[in-house]
């Protein structure tokens, strides 16, 4: 997820002026070898192809070879729905052995203004971000800054490299995702390199293309379950309240065509064109199908009376669905059912990372019973369970002055009960992932012990199920 910056692309911005002071003529050559400057592809009102702008030499498209871009629906677009994206750059001289390319998308009706977003899904792209006047540019390796809007796909120095030596063709791929409402047709702009790896601006073959890209129809309006509403996404009770920065589910039908699941810290507020509000309030989805969104309540939402949900699909939205709200709401979280029958949850050994059910519960899961006494204490996975000390950003863990994830203590301290018995709790608070509350518990003396024990958390009057069972042993 973290990504080391490169500085390859600060070496370039320079280039220009190091070549007039230093003489380092070179430098300005290699660099281009390496992504272009943003504004090359050919869009109306930009620097025109990188043979227009002087960073390679000849006519463009003069030569036997291509460009071009697979699309996985064809050219069209479903608002917010993205799609990985094939640029092939192809030419059948032998010469030609290094292989790079740049791609934007813009609005077809204003050029200048950017159709959607790009994300690299290798080391061998990454982003290009400009002012609309192309004079501030940075590259990026996930997303570009608000003051850069304009967004260019482009090779990276390992692209370049991987490339070096291919004969024939190469690609590139990525991911774009299209605005997410309707905005008309959407131009794709792709110029592409075969290049000799001279490191100089002869001799290498430049290709541009341009596709125009239409918008699907929107398709039937999504409906939230009067019946199954939203629920705590751990508990699953039907009609209980639910807490601000918890996780929930929202049931209903027509939210997304297939299964897509956030990738990313903070959680983005859309995912395959679908968004949920809280009394307008964005929220924060973990992932979504056609029958269920799962989603963080935004921390601002109130904690008393009633507020309205509505999902929003391609620009479609749904009716209002209401949810009562509360302080506290805890659940905690199911992994799975074993062979015997028994429902498990997400408690494991703080010390083993262990399961706490029978050992050999399940294939390819560690696990071993909890242990009475044992100091190294029992983790529970769990949400719902209200304020906490310091308030994260929604969607994202709590973060310190320097960008790191840390704790933060729930302001209520919940009792966890193991048999009946209530263990120790000697830390309630946020674990490192959105809306998940992390219990680290102490078993007393007098537990009971067993392969099925009962374990709950209780909380602001409310006793989560005593179906969810670990193993437990002296």
């Amino acid at each position: 997820m973290w990504v080391q910056g490169d500085m390859d692309r600060k070496r370039k911005l320079y280039a220009a002026k190091a070549a007039v002071i230093l003489g380092v003529i070179p430098i300005l050559l290699y660099a281009y070898e390496y992504g272009p400057d943003a504004g090359v592809v050919g869009v109306p009102g930009e620097t025109g192809t990188c043979t227009a702008s002087g960073c390679h030499v000849g006519t463009a498209n003069s030569s036997q070879g291509s460009v071009t871009v697979t699309f996985p629906n064809g050219q069209n677009y479903t608002p917010g729905v993205k799609q990985h994206l094939v640029v092939t750059i192809a030419d059948p001289a032998t010469t030609q052995r290094a292989w790079g390319f740049e791609l934007t998308a813009r609005s077809s009706t204003s050029p200048q203004s950017q159709a959607g977003t790009f994300t690299p899904t290798d080391a061998n792209t990454y982003l290009m971000c400009a002012s609309t006047n192309l004079v501030q540019q940075a590259n990026a390796n996930q997303a570009c800054p608000a003051n850069l809007p304009l967004q260019y796909a482009e090779h990276t120095l390992a692209g370049y490299n991987a490339s070096r030596g291919k004969t024939g063709s190469f690609n590139y791929e990525f991911d774009w995702t299209p605005p997410s409402t309707d905005v008309g047709n959407i131009v794709i702009y792709v110029a592409g390199n075969a290049a000799n790896g001279d490191l100089t601006v002869n001799g290498d073959h430049i290709y541009t293309k341009t596709y125009t890209l239409t918008p699907g129809a929107a398709g039937p309006a999504p409906s939230i379950d009067a019946q199954k509403g939203i629920q705590n996404g751990a508990s699953f009770v039907q009609g209980q309240p639910v807490a601000p920065g918890s996780y929930v589910a929202i049931f209903g039908s027509n939210f997304a065509s297939s299964l897509t699941l956030a990738d990313t810290i903070p959680l983005s507020t859309s995912l395959a064109g679908v968004s949920v509000t809280f009394n307008g309030v964005a929220a924060p989805l973990g992932g979504v199908t056609s029958g269920q969104i799962n989603a963080q309540v935004p921390w601002s939402t109130p904690s008393s009376g009633n507020v309205q949900v509505v999902v929003t699909r391609n620009g479609v939205p749904s009716a209002p669905a209401t949810v009562p709200m509360t302080s506290i709401s805890p659940g905690l979280f199911y992994v799975a059912t074993d062979s015997t029958g028994v429902n498990r949850p997400a408690v494991y050994s703080n010390s083993t990372g262990r399961l706490a059910y029978p050992a050999g519960s399940f294939s390819g899961l560690t696990t071993e019973p909890a242990k009475v006494g044992d100091q190294g204490t029992l983790v529970l996975l769990a949400t719902g369970l209200g304020l906490v000390a310091k308030t994260p950003a929604d969607g994202d863990a709590l973060r310190d002055s320097n960008g790191k994830v840390t704790t933060s203590d729930t302001v209520n301290k919940p009792t966890v009960l193991v048999g009946g018995v209530a263990a120790n709790v000697v830390f309630s608070g946020l674990s490192q992932f959105p809306s998940v509350y992390q219990i680290n518990v102490i078993l007393p003396a007098g537990t009971p012990t067993g392969n099925a024990v009962p374990i709950q958390i209780q909380m602001n009057g409310v006793t989560t199920s005593d179906q969810l069972k670990i193993a437990v042993t002296n």
